[in-house]
Parts: structure tokens; sequence; C-alpha cells
């Protein structure tokens, strides 16, 4: 758009455009960001004003803005073969990107599914699921087990998967069989005790007791839960869940739409627990956002079985994008690049520097009750008061995430999100690129963002 001012723009925005869960108020204001361009770890607004990037975009752009090697590979792929459908064939594009994640997926996890989105990689996961055991003579494992607050997804078979009640409200009713089990937070291993007493794993199995482990299907959750903010688990969590999966013949899923592709300081979060489950779902990082693109990675075994099987034959689900020839180029160059930079690897050298600067901000601002999370990817909680424990009031939070918190981003430079899904959080996922220098300055910008929540309780309370 050419020769059009910021407001007309923004009432162009508004005469056409839906958007995403965005609230109405906040999309009709004259301070609705329209960001123009990017480089490195940083945006730009349609008035030129420069804003570190503190969210990854949504928590994808691991390998920063404006790479042009990125933007060539897929411009090239597009002179050569803009498209070709996976269905009875394929394209060296698509087959390149398959081998390159299967690299760095742990185990035997050598079976790549593409899709264009993370929802659409869960609803593949779920599919499979279920067409995976009926191939094996189990036709009566339906039942699906994911966690509370969990997000897996908007299309309706995630959007059942997910735990947060007021996302479903809308939809209802959902794809029924699905069961939740509690979530991490505020668990502990007891003292004396291992992973196999925490309250979430005991409610699992008391959930498997009443269904019957010869009826689910799969379990889903996350390697670091992203809704209820950065939930990283206990030591043994996640052999624990493998171990009931194994003990009842459920297949596990590892929701890695965020913590994939180096989030957490490893390529695929369950690696950095010690586990490798049955299905991995992916999406975001792939690209780095250059191009959407989804899937899954399958235990090789698996596929073979459902192969193999007499009403197998194929994994029946497929679309008309997935594995898109420029997509899975831009794969390629996005795998090749984070390797090139050692991406993953500074996101792992640095957290620790990253952490201890959050942790810093603690004693100065006395609404921060918590810092959680791991390699790059952080959670600040908020109270009216930490010594005391008293909690925000309603207005309180709402005022804080939908006007105090984004004023204070915008005063600073920062863009990142403000989140109230089970608590009044701030959410940290910067590019996995960014330097102690960069992330010293997010930390700065969070400093005056926590100033203002300071200030904004203090002044209601």
């Amino acid at each position: 758009m050419t020769h059009q001012t910021p407001e007309e723009i923004r009432a162009l925005a508004r005469r056409n455009l839906v958007p995403h869960f965005t609230r109405a108020e906040a999309w009709r204001s004259p301070e609705l960001p329209v960001i123009d361009h990017g480089e490195g770890c940083y945006v730009y607004d349609d008035s030129g004003r420069r804003y570190l990037d503190g969210l990854s975009g949504l928590f994808c752009v691991n390998i920063g803005h404006g790479r042009t090697d990125i933007v060539a590979a897929a411009m090239k792929q597009m002179e050569k073969l803009a498209y070709w459908p996976n269905w009875g064939a394929a394209h060296p594009s698509v087959i390149e990107a398959a081998a390159k994640i299967a690299e760095l997926t742990p185990g035997d996890l050598d079976r790549i599914f593409f899709t264009n989105s993370g929802s659409e990689a869960v609803e593949s996961a779920l599919k499979f699921a279920r067409q995976y055991h009926r191939s094996q003579g189990q036709p009566e494992r339906t039942v699906i087990i994911a966690r509370d607050f969990a997000y897996h997804g908007v299309t309706m078979g995630a959007l059942a998967l997910t735990g947060i009640p007021w996302y479903k409200e809308p939809f209802e009713p959902v794809m029924p069989d699905v069961r939740h089990f509690p979530n991490t937070f505020g668990e502990v291993v007891p003292a004396g005790g291992s992973a196999a007493d925490l309250p979430s794993i005991t409610k699992l199995r008391s959930i498997i007791d009443e269904v019957g482990g010869d009826k689910v299907a799969a379990i889903f959750a996350e390697p670091v839960q992203n809704s209820r903010g950065a939930l990283v688990p206990p030591d043994g969590y996640w052999q624990e869940l493998r171990k009931i999966c194994d003990d009842n013949g459920i297949l596990l899923v590892a929701d890695e739409v965020i913590c994939g592709f180096g989030r957490l300081g490893e390529w695929f979060g369950t690696g950095r627990f010690g586990v490798v489950p049955d299905v991995i779902t992916f999406a975001k990082a792939a690209t780095s956002g250059y191009a959407p693109l989804g899937g899954m990675a399958i235990r090789t075994p698996l596929v073979e079985r459902l192969w193999d099987s007499p009403d197998g034959g194929s994994f029946f689900h497929g679309s008309t994008w997935g594995g898109h020839p420029v997509a899975t180029a831009a794969a390629i160059a996005n795998i090749d690049a984070m390797i090139e930079m050692n991406a993953v690897g500074n996101a792992r050298s640095l957290e620790d520097h990253f952490r201890s600067g959050l942790d810093g901000l603690i004693a100065s601002h006395p609404t921060l009750s918590e810092v959680r999370g791991t390699g790059y990817f952080y959670a600040l909680e908020f109270v009216a008061d930490r010594e005391s424990g008293t909690a925000l009031t309603t207005t309180q939070a709402q005022q804080l995430v939908r006007t105090v918190m984004p004023a204070a981003m915008r005063e600073s430079g920062l863009l990142t999100r403000p989140d109230d899904r089970g608590a009044t959080m701030l959410i940290l996922s910067p590019p996995l690129i960014a330097d102690a220098a960069v992330l010293d300055e997010l930390i700065g910008h969070v400093d005056h963002v926590l100033a203002a929540v300071d200030a904004h309780v203090a002044g209601t309370a």
C-alpha cells in the first residue's frame, strides 16, 4: 500500500479484515499496530518505529526476521515447481525436508507427515491415533487424554483437546471421548518420592482406570505447557507418561508446536526430558514463520504396522497444501540456517543468563510473583502483592492485560504477549539468535512494563 496515511491503513483494516483472537476495542483503536518489516530480533511498524520482538512473532521466528537466504530458497523453488500434491507422488523439496527433520527428531521418529499449521498437525495426530488402533484390531480405543489449560489448536478435534473451557464454549458440543487431567502447575516431587507420586500422575492413572486402558488411544502433552504460563515438568514426569502409555498400549503424543525447533535449547523439547514419544506434532518454527508449514513425526514401526495391516494400506488423511514445495523449501533453508548459526546452541548457552536477568526483577517489583520457564521460553506471573499473597481483582487483571501492559510495551518498544489464561502473565519467547545484549535489552523493556504494572496496581488498591 502506497500513499496512504496510518489512519487510512487502519481504517482499511477495520473495513475489510477480520482479526484472529482480537478484542473489538483493540481492533478499533487508533493505536492498532501495523507491522511493516523486520530485521533480526526487531520489527518496524508503518511509521518506522522499531520494536524488539519478544515473542518471535508467535513462537515462530526462531532464526530472526529478514533472512534473504530463506526468501531466495522459496523463490527458487517457486520458479522450478510452485505446486505439486503429495497424493500418490512426491517432489524433491518435500523429500529433503522430511529427511532433514527426521535427522533431528529423537529415536525412530523418522516418518514425517506434513500439514499447514499446528492445529492441523494435532488434528492429524488425533486421526492417526484412532486409525492406528483400528488397524491393529482395537477400534474401541477412541478416548483421548490431554491436560487442563493446555492449548492444542482451533480445529474441532484439536479444540476438544484444548483444556481451556472458554475457548470451547462458543462451539459446543465438541468432539466427545476426551478427558483432561491436571497440568504440572505448582507440582514438585515429594521428599523421598518420585514423579510417580505427583498428583497429576495419580489423577491420570485414575482416569485410565475409570475409562479402561484398552479404551484410550493417546495422551497429548506439551514438553513445557504454554497456557497457564511456561510450565516446566518435574524431573521424571515425562518418564512416567512414557511408562503409563507403554503399560496400557497408549500412544504418547508430544505437542511440540511451540517447543520444537530449538525453543527449549534442544531441537525437540522431549529430547530435553529424555523421552521418545510415539508422535511429535510441530509447526511454527519449522520454517521460522517464513511459510506456513506444520506436521507430525511418527515412529517408523507405527507407520509400517498401519500400512501392513488388513484394514490399513494408507493413512487415510491429507490436504491440498500439506508438504507444499515452497513451504518445504523454506523449511530446508531454515534448518540449514539454524545449524549454521548454532541457534539452538545459542539458546542453550544463554538460558542461564536470560533466567538470571528475569529473576533479578523480582526484588524490585512487588507485583511479580513468579518467573517460570526454561530455554528461551518464560512466563512472568502477577499478583497484587507478592509478600502478602494478595491476588489481583478481576478488574485489575483485565486492565493489566488489555490496557496497562500493551501501553507500557508501546512506550518501551517491545512486542510480546500479555496472557490471562489461568492467571495474569507476560510471556517471553525471543528469537533463538538473540545474544546477551539483546536479552539484556529485552529485560530492560520488561522492567519498564513491570513498573507500569506496579504503579497501576498501587493506584487501584
